[in-house]
Formats: structure tokens, C-alpha cells, sequence
């Protein structure tokens, strides 16, 4: 984050201010490699567009989204009434994260808690932004008549049901976007969910990732666009798993829309 400062809650809090918007930024933007560039890829998105936001920093926690998955409510219910606290602390009303997980929880699940918050997620905020005009395109840009295929998330598609915000930034980018077989309410998911990132695959004869990026290889696309940290990985590897990740890339929505600002 050296090319410009990224305030925390406590900055603001310190100043007597308050943020438009809390990033949250999530356990995978946080310590992840590859899904650190997503967190750093929407912050300069933030930056540019003169978005008020901050981060909480190291008073951020996991949501507890993975030890509800898993069976461990005690846990769950630990970290979140943790982090309520910690929201309630900062006065905290809008939240945006870049993880479908992280948004379903803290939107769906945190209010039975006590935490009522507007959350977004990071592809409804950047179709806003577009519609808005903050968010201007190079003409001809970067992935201009590039064959995209879009994967929908579980949490962010059927769970919530967010379709259309994510096809309308790729439709922005001004490239031909490939829809796969397995798609919106229909959508595959890409293995890692419901806390399969964390144990050993079931019997079977293929893993669901590999299924998945057969899938979306298969339309012929250049580039897969997702939304979700799990699925970033998993898509990943089901495409180094074909020997294809030298022809087809893999990238989140944020990554694709900063390399054409």
C-alpha cells in the first residue's frame, strides 16, 4: 500500500471522523498472496473514485464464517459478538467487503446478534460506481474483445441472489462475455465452500474444481472473472490442473476493472 495510505477506524476515530464506508477486508484479502492483490486492486479502485473508507486493521477478526460451516458454533458466535462490539465501538453503518462469505454473514447472520449493518459487496459497489460515472474506462482498453467467462459465486448468486451487478461491470469492460452451461441460479460451485477449503475431498471420481474450470475452459474464454476469494483459488488451480494457465487467466472483478481505469 506504499503508492497511497490506507486509514483505520482508529485514524478516523482518533481525528473525531468518520468514514463513508468500512472495507472489510477479509482473513483470504489479508493474508492470502494472490487474494491480497484483489484487496489492494479495489482500495486504488476506492482511492481513485475519492470513496471516504477505511479499514479496521489488526482490530478486524474473521467473521466466523468457516467455524459455522464447520459445526462450531461456540466459535462462531465468540468471534462474532467480538467483532459486533468492535463495529459498535467505531459507530460503523456501511460495510464492503470482497468476500461473498464474509458478506452473507455479516449481512444475514450478524443481525440475530445484535449487528445490523448495510452490506455490500464489492461488485454491487463498482456497478454503482460505474452507473455513476465515477468509474470512467479507457476506450479500447486492456480486454477489449476478449472472450470472458463469469463463475457465480454460491454466496453471492443463489444465496443472495446478486446476478446481474457482476455481468454489468464485465459488460462495462467492453469484451465479449461467454456465459457456461452451469450459470446464474444454476451456477456450479467451485469446491471450497461450506468449509470444504479447510478438510480433505470426499471419495470420488473428480473434484468439483476440476469440473468447474472444464467448464468454464470450455467456452473458449480468455479469462475467468470471479468474486470470491475461494473461487479465485480454486478456479486457479482447476486451470493449472489442465495445464491451461499459461493461455487462460484467472481474476477478480476488482483486478479487471483497475487495469482499465
Amino acid at each position: 500500500m506504499a503508492d497511497f495510505p490506507i486509514k483505520t477506524m482508529a485514524d478516523y476515530a482518533a481525528a473525531g471522523e468518520e468514514p463513508e464506508i468500512l472495507f472489510w477486508v477479509g482473513c483470504a484479502g489479508s493474508y492470502d498472496s494472490r487474494a491480497q492483490k484483489v484487496t489492494l486492486a479495489f482500495a486504488k479502485i476506492l482511492h481513485t473514485v475519492g470513496i471516504q473508507f477505511a479499514i479496521l486493521g489488526n482490530e478486524e477478526s474473521c467473521t466466523g464464517d468457516p467455524a459455522r460451516r464447520a459445526g462450531n458454533e461456540f466459535l462462531f458466535q465468540m468471534t462474532a459478538l467480538q467483532n459486533i462490539e468492535t463495529l459498535k465501538m467505531y459507530n460503523v453503518q456501511k460495510i464492503v467487503t470482497a468476500c461473498p462469505h464474509c458478506f452473507n454473514t455479516l449481512k444475514n447472520e450478524y443481525p440475530a446478534l445484535g449487528g445490523t449493518y448495510e452490506v455490500i459487496h464489492h461488485t454491487q459497489l463498482l456497478q454503482q460506481l460505474i452507473n455513476e460515472g465515477r468509474i470512467k474506462m479507457n476506450e479500447g482498453g486492456t480486454f477489449k474483445g476478449k472472450r470472458i467467462t463469469y463463475h457465480d459465486s454460491c454466496y453471492l448468486g443463489r444465496v443472495n441472489g446478486v446476478y446481474e451487478a457482476p455481468r454489468a461491470v464485465l459488460t462495462a469492460l467492453d469484451n465479449d462475455l461467454v456465459e457456461m452451461k452451469r450459470s446464474r441460479t444454476n451456477g456450479l460451485c467451485c469446491g471450497a465452500g461450506g468449509s470444504q477449503m479447510w478438510k480433505e475431498d470426499e471419495p470420488g471420481d473428480k473434484r468439483i474444481n476440476i469440473e468447474r474450470a472444464e467448464e468454464a475452459l470450455g467456452t473458449g474464454a480468455d479469462i475467468i472473472a470471479v468474486n470470491c476469494p475461494f473461487c479465485l483459488t480454486m478456479m486457479s488451480d482447476g486451470v493449472k490442473a489442465k495445464d491451461k494457465q499459461e493461455e487462460v487467466m484467472v481474476y477478480d472483478l476488482s483486478e479487471l476493472i483497475v487495469k482499465n481505469l
